[in-house]
């Protein structure tokens, strides 16, 4: 590890990617510390004391790397970008000009990453103006309750053109964000967008075991790296982990030349989904709550038919506001399950693997071309997709439910994203890794990851 470590820094080129990534990180953490204008100040630290009554805020803290809770210019993250990247999958499903840019190569990608920026940028605008408005009397409407009591973010001058400058800023840091993400993958070590997503998830766990030790003790916090280690392993295990159907493909012949007969694979991860489950299942469970800001805080003293209302807005504050809910974990669990069939389905389609293998003359060893073969990789991906979701859902709700048991206060809540976080940071680190092997085998150098 120490060799390959310092095989890293004898390479200029790869020394220089590396320096220019930590660079671009930095500028990306002191974004994420710069308010937004128009904000008092004075109010921020009332909004990260009292973040912890939100399940909802805890998630958006989470992706923005604590900015959101201090409306840095940075405050919105990458959860525009994950958000508008992930609609663009979605719709190339659906949209065939889509499907014929993805067929194009490199110029189709580069129409899709275009519609992809536009897209970032509409919907950080949405976003941005949303939160002005959640966050204008101390963010009461946000999460069902008021976080901050009568304390105003905008110091009592709440205007349109203050609303403009906030919108404006926040809008701003994204396109900032997202360019700074490209120039990572074009001129650091790759992955740009992942390793700023990396930054935000890991600047938070300092904090949230400090928030274990100020209210638990060290015990507590002992415990809690030893699960942050076994699930580690429980990860890296299974990020690693796939299943690899043989290929074979006939040989013909061409003139005097011979061509095909190679056996190869095809490679099914086990976690083929990712961290796009949890998203869309913590983005799902937002609607309940952002339905519950609308609907009315009392009771109809007459007891008319308007309390239904009222007992509806009270059910979501019971049960979909802190996050740690039985009702609120359970349809978590489905729900991510659900979403990782549905993303392994978008990214995997049985039908064009079959008809690509049949058109280059290959062949699933025991199975006959063409509809048999669909049906047999369709099989498999549903039987290996299960233990991934399984997987993923246990590493989201298991933290939220032992450490909810364990511990008292904010410190709890803090890490119900706890297993969430360390899945992004070893899926990334384990990404990050690759990509710098494969530069240090390209030099004849040995690399971190053994085969």
């Amino acid at each position: 590890m120490l060799s390959s470590m310092k095989n890293m820094f004898k390479v200029k080129d790869l020394r220089n990617k590396i320096a220019f990534t930590l660079f671009m990180l930095l500028l990306f953490r002191l974004g994420s510390h710069v308010p937004a204008p128009g904000i008092d100040v004075s109010t921020l630290q009332t909004l990260r004391d009292n973040a912890g009554q939100s399940g909802a805020l805890e998630f958006l803290r989470l992706f923005s790397g604590g900015a959101i809770t201090q409306f840095a210019v940075f405050a919105l993250g990458v959860m525009p970008y994950i958000t508008s990247s992930i609609i663009m999958q979605i719709l190339a499903v659906v949209i065939p000009k889509l499907e014929q840019w993805q067929q194009q190569g490199a110029v189709g990608q580069r129409k899709i990453t275009q519609w992809t920026r536009y897209l970032t940028v509409a919907i950080a605008i949405m976003q941005s103006t949303g939160l002005t408005f959640l966050f204008k009397e101390g963010g009461q409407g946000f999460a069902g309750g008021n976080p901050l009591g009568d304390v105003d973010l905008f110091g009592g001058n709440y205007n349109w053109s203050r609303v403009l400058i906030v919108v404006v800023s926040l809008t701003a840091g994204t396109a900032l964000i997202m360019w700074m993400g490209e120039l990572i993958t074009q001129r650091g070590i790759g992955n740009g967008m992942s390793l700023l997503i990396f930054a935000s998830v890991v600047s938070q766990l300092p904090a949230n075991f400090g928030a274990v030790y100020a209210e638990s003790g060290t015990i507590a916090m002992v415990l809690v790296a030893l699960m942050f280690i076994a699930l580690m392993v429980g990860i890296v295990f299974i990020e690693q982990g796939q299943r690899r159907i043989p290929v074979q493909f006939a040989k013909r012949q061409v003139g005097r030349r011979q061509y095909g007969g190679q056996n190869t694979y095809i490679p099914l991860k086990v976690n083929s989904a990712g961290i796009i489950p949890i998203i869309f299942a913590n983005s799902m469970l937002y609607l309940p709550v952002m339905i519950g800001t609308v609907l009315p805080a009392k009771a109809n003293a007459d007891g008319g038919g308007g309390n239904w209302a009222f007992t509806a807005r009270q059910f979501i504050e019971d049960h979909f506001r802190g996050g740690t809910s039985p009702i609120y974990l359970t349809v978590y669990f489905f729900l991510i399950i659900g979403f990782a069939y549905f993303y392994a389905a978008i990214q995997f389609d049985p039908h064009k693997q079959a008809d690509q293998i049949r058109k280059q003359g290959g062949f699933i060893p025991g199975i006959r071309p063409g509809i048999q073969t669909e049906r047999y990789l369709g099989r498999i991906l549903n039987r290996i997709t299960l233990p991934g979701a399984l997987f993923i859902a246990f590493v989201a709700l298991a933290p939220a439910i032992v450490l909810g048991q364990t511990l008292e206060g904010t410190g709890s809540l803090q890490l119900g994203f706890f297993g969430t976080s360390i899945l992004i940071a070893v899926g990334v680190a384990l990404e990050t890794m690759k990509q710098i092997d494969s530069q240090l085998m390209m030099r004849n150098y040995e690399g971190f990851l053994k085969t």
